[in-house]
């Protein structure tokens, strides 16, 4: 079971890579369902193992309630369009801030599922954004890291301010 607490910036877990799962046994399909009750509890569209302290490769995506459960183990993009559109993002370890990011339109990518088997897909639109963002922050590039200099430095601190004022 994992720790189902959320980590927040500027925690160093976010800057931090995550490690290839090379075992897909019983306790990485319980980490991953930790990983996606945490995504429901909080609310999210996308979580990746980092969020919460998980330095292993496990992304889990729902794309709206109700809506079916993704989970990519060591996903890999393998491709991405040259065609960039602008999305409004944000993260559950910066809560309150959110920034356009201009990402791929569309992606293909590798991964495998909790039992080891291989897949491919191509995913297009506001998912591709989502599937990119969780794929940096497992390469230990928080969202924020997209942003020009000027809008990351403000977006720090207005992070900075929401902390002092609910805390």
């Amino acid at each position: 079971m994992i720790d189902d607490r959320l980590v927040f910036y500027p925690d160093p877990r976010l800057a931090a890579v995550a490690s290839p799962v090379s075992t897909f046994d019983s306790a990485l399909r319980e980490r991953a369902a930790g990983l996606a009750r945490t995504l429901q509890r909080v609310a999210a569209i996308g979580l990746a193992g980092p969020h919460v302290g998980l330095l292993e490769r496990i992304v889990v995506l729902q794309m709206e309630p109700g809506a079916a459960l993704q989970t990519y183990v060591n996903p890999i993009i393998i491709w991405a369009s040259a065609d960039r559109v602008l999305h409004d993002e944000g993260s559950v370890s910066m809560p309150g801030i959110r920034e356009g990011v201009e990402r791929a339109a569309s992606i293909r990518l590798t991964f495998c599922d909790v039992d080891g088997a291989e897949h491919e897909r191509t995913s297009d639109g506001f998912e591709a954004a989502c599937i990119q963002h969780e794929v940096d922050q497992l390469d230990g590039i928080f969202w924020i890291e997209r942003l020009s200099r000027l809008r990351r430095d403000r977006a720090r601190k207005r992070f900075a301010k929401l902390q002092r004022e609910v805390g």
